[in-house]
């Protein structure tokens, strides 16, 4: 990956997830204050949370927007019906 334009900044190029323990290091190495991680709802991230925490460093979570309110089914069915009545009223406008 190529690296980023910020200047003053380390860059760590690697895949975890890690352990907690590897996690706790790197935190500790390079002095880290605070984390700022979205709430991506997988383990991906969890040694690093974990570590940060026992560290007693701030963690900051990012939630997920509030998905839209759009209209959803939970079939073919209904999908069919669905796409079915949304094209009947753009006919019925001459769209």
């Amino acid at each position: 990956e190529p690296p980023l334009g910020v200047p003053y900044a380390s860059y760590l190029v690697a895949r975890g997830p890690f352990a907690e323990s590897a996690e706790r290091e790197l935190l500790l190495a390079h002095g880290v204050d605070a984390i700022v991680s979205k709430n991506s709802g997988g383990d991906a991230t969890f040694g690093k949370i974990a570590a940060a925490r026992a560290l007693g460093i701030e963690v900051i979570m990012l939630r997920r927007p509030p998905l839209p309110a759009v209209p959803n089914v939970a079939s073919v069915e209904e999908a069919a019906a669905w796409l079915g009545h949304a094209l009947a009223s753009v006919a019925a406008r001459g769209v």
